[in-house]
């Protein structure tokens, strides 16, 4: 496990990182599936596009422009679930969810995305880290509306 300081130092390492070479970022041009994210406070603006097929997210990228933490997050994102089936995926979601807002799920290896736990400790950010993932989610499900943090 972790201590304090290193998850903080790696925390913004891998923020900071992300930020400055966002994974991923540009326009999907076989994208089957694609919705917008909003965040008021942060001015967060970001769309996310997703190619799914057989129930497979085989791609995923976005493109907008935020904060540090909503574009990193957004990066790891669509690291972390590319390749993967829209059930497993909504079940990260739900965990990324818990993780960024009330504690940490033990039956769960988040791998990367650990990081993003650094987050609650602030918790007007955690709507920038979550805005990817109900951008992601509303692409997925093709809810046709524009993903709010508020």
């Amino acid at each position: 496990m972790m201590g304090h300081n290193d998850l903080r130092d790696l925390y913004q390492e891998v923020i900071f990182d992300h930020n400055r070479q966002p994974r991923n970022f540009h326009v999907l041009d076989n994208a089957n599936r694609s919705a917008d994210g909003h965040n008021p406070l942060c001015g967060d603006q970001l769309t996310v596009y997703a190619h799914v097929q057989d129930d497979v997210v085989q791609d995923v990228s976005f493109v907008g422009h935020g904060c540090a933490i909503s574009k990193a997050s957004a990066s790891l994102m669509t690291e972390a679930v590319k390749g993967k089936h829209v059930k497993e995926i909504e079940e990260l979601y739900d965990g990324i969810h818990q993780m960024l807002t009330e504690s940490h799920p033990e039956d769960i290896d988040f791998g990367k995305l650990e990081v993003l736990s650094g987050v609650r400790e602030f918790p007007a950010r955690v709507k920038c880290a979550s805005l990817a993932w109900h951008t992601l989610q509303n692409a997925i499900t093709q809810a046709g509306h524009t993903a709010q943090t508020e």
